[in-house]
């Protein structure tokens, strides 16, 4: 709920994880998603004319992220990663095959390849269990796919991100930020993981940020 979202937002904002702008600038966004969110739960409702059927939004209601899972050749390798670059915390490291790294409220639990009783790794696309609802069936392969995932840190400068980033050999120094076809005070770059999972770190962009003085 909006409630929880901004609890949260001023709960960062007084331990010092966001600026008053860009607490202002989070305030704003929470603001328009819940309006766009009343707007579409009134058209499902019937209230509006729509294309939409109510009987197809009646099952679940998404409250967060739960996890993200990587299955990953060495999973330490993707843990100190992770941490050491991005700063998530490591919890629930069996010191084997897996752990789970924290970050707010999300988890991205990296683990090794499976190894089933064949002895070969599992594919990380596997088709459901037999009998599953929405199985593959005869259906051509699947061509679909997360292409990457972005992670915001705060206290966001793009000149620094690329310093460090090009100190971690991580990118190249003629790289450029990607703005997201200049949105207004966003900046990213994309990196690989060493598993090579396009990885894409992004912050707000202040009014001194050089992508907004070279404007």
């Amino acid at each position: 709920m909006i409630e929880n979202i901004i609890a949260k937002l001023l709960g960062d904002f007084e331990r010092g994880f966001m600026n008053r702008r860009q607490l202002i600038q989070s305030l704003a966004l929470a603001a328009t998603a819940a309006g766009s969110g009343a707007a579409y739960a009134q058209e499902a409702s019937g209230q509006k004319k729509g294309a939409f059927d109510v009987g197809h939004f009646k099952a679940f209601k998404t409250a967060e992220l739960d996890h993200i899972s990587f299955q990953v050749k060495d999973y330490r390798v993707t843990r100190d990663f992770y941490a050491d670059l991005m700063g998530m915390e490591v919890a629930s490291d069996d010191g084997q095959r897996q752990c789970e790294l924290k970050f707010g409220n999300s988890v991205l639990l990296a683990r090794n390849h499976f190894r089933p009783r064949g002895g070969e790794a599992q594919a990380a696309a596997a088709a459901p269990p037999a009998g599953a609802q929405g199985g593959r069936g005869n259906r051509p392969p699947t061509t679909a796919l997360v292409d990457h995932i972005a992670y915001r840190v705060y206290d966001w400068d793009t000149d620094q991100a690329k310093a460090e980033l090009i100190k971690r050999g991580l990118l190249k120094e003629d790289a450029k930020p990607d703005t997201g076809n200049g949105i207004p005070g966003y900046s990213s770059f994309h990196v690989f993981d060493p598993d090579g999972f396009n990885l894409q770190i992004s912050g707000v962009a202040g009014p001194n940020d050089s992508v907004n003085r070279k404007k």
